[in-house]
């Protein structure tokens, strides 16, 4: 026998290499066979649904903040404790399934992943990985029940803000739920897809990102995640203002079509600056806190 077949065969006690992938390959088809339809539907609505098109970004962002910080040196692997989470999220896909509800189904999907991680590596390095658990928890788009529930609110809040702005400015408004009236026959109706909740789920998201990647205090981090909220409240009924605003000064077409979509976009813009200005803020006063205490 050659040396170089000599060199090849595996010492006494130790397994091919093949044996020793072949459980993750095994485990690896398993997963894809049992939550194929949960992640398909979950990319599908990605794509296409307008509302859920922060996870195209939320969902690559968490695997590349998951390996940017890497593992833990002293990670642990906990077997049953990953077992038991992966069976619970497997009775959760099929019972989902059978009832046809894709969120939990689709919250099976991320409970399987996280139980796969304490399985593998334990709950210490799901700790170290929450940011990534967190952006794969809201990239999970909402039922539309809950939708539904939040946008009308919503829309009622948007045009009192909207309607307050535009008789501060001197345009006689009569408001009726989430209509607008203005003079000349012109009215701003105040629909659900304009009623701010996509650019708070957009915020929300961002405001969980920034707090974990600048902040270091769990307090400041849900304090900056609560001040998202009326930051996007605000915002949005200003949006709505701008628009019956060059409606009734300028021209009816600016609220609607290309312009009334820039508008949406600028304003999301400036939302994000001032949460990024909250943030610097809490920032400042965590380390003048650390100096006055160290």
């Amino acid at each position: 026998m050659s040396p170089a077949a000599v060199l090849s065969q595996p010492k006494v006690g130790e397994l091919p290499e093949w044996r020793r992938w072949a459980p993750a390959v095994i485990a690896a088809l398993a997963f894809a066979l049992l939550f194929w339809d949960p992640m398909r539907t979950l990319v599908r609505d990605w794509w296409n649904d307008p509302e859920a098109g922060h996870g195209l970004l939320l969902g690559p962002l968490a695997l590349f903040l998951a390996w940017k910080k890497g593992l833990a040196e002293e990670r642990r692997s906990q077997p049953l404790l990953g077992a038991a989470i992966l069976l619970g999220a497997v009775l959760l896909r099929y019972l989902s399934g059978a009832a046809a509800e894709l969120f939990t189904m689709r919250m099976s999907l991320m409970f399987a992943l996280f139980g796969l991680v304490v399985y593998a590596w334990g709950f210490g390095q799901l700790r170290r990985w929450w940011l990534s658990a967190a952006l794969l928890v809201l990239a999970v788009p909402l039922p539309a029940v809950i939708l539904t529930t939040l946008a009308f609110p919503l829309q009622l809040q948007a045009s009192e803000i909207g309607a307050a702005l535009l008789e501060a400015r001197y345009v006689p408004v009569v408001l009726a739920g989430n209509v607008i009236h203005l003079p000349g026959g012109h009215s701003l109706f105040v629909t659900e897809a304009c009623s701010g909740l996509r650019s708070l789920t957009a915020l929300v998201s961002l405001g969980v990102l920034i707090g974990g990647l600048w902040l270091g205090s769990p307090f400041t981090r849900i304090l900056l995640l609560a001040l998202t909220v009326p930051v996007a409240i605000l915002i949005n009924g200003f949006r709505v203002f701008l628009t019956g605003f060059l409606v009734f000064h300028v021209s009816p077409e600016l609220g609607e079509g290309f312009m009334h979509m820039s508008e949406g976009w600028a304003m999301f813009v400036i939302a994000f600056l001032v949460l990024g200005g909250m943030a610097w803020v809490l920032v400042q006063l965590e380390g003048a806190v650390r100096r006055r205490f160290a």
